[in-house]
């Protein structure tokens, strides 16, 4: 959505119940994300609003950082060519 709506904020109201849910809506380009039920129905609300902010702040700085596209299949980025083998 980021890449067609790129001048309007963009606000998870709904769908956001642990602090995963956070991260990858905060790394796909939203601008914030409202939340009530996953805190207030929490076993620990203080924790977890804590958990929250921090996925927040971590989605969002993974967000600006521009990370690489993801891979379907593991790429090595250490040469193993050339070194010995340990048995």
């Amino acid at each position: 959505m980021r890449a067609h709506f790129t001048e309007i904020p963009l606000i998870v109201d709904a769908g956001i119940g642990r602090p995963s849910d956070a991260v990858q809506a905060m790394e796909l380009g939203m601008d914030a994300i409202l939340l009530n039920t996953a805190v207030a129905k929490s076993g620990d609300p203080v924790g977890m609003a804590r958990a929250m902010a921090l996925a927040v702040e971590a989605g969002r700085a993974g967000y600006a950082a521009d990370p690489i596209e993801r891979r379907d299949v593991a790429v090595p980025s250490t040469p193993v060519l050339g070194l010995a083998e340990l048995m």
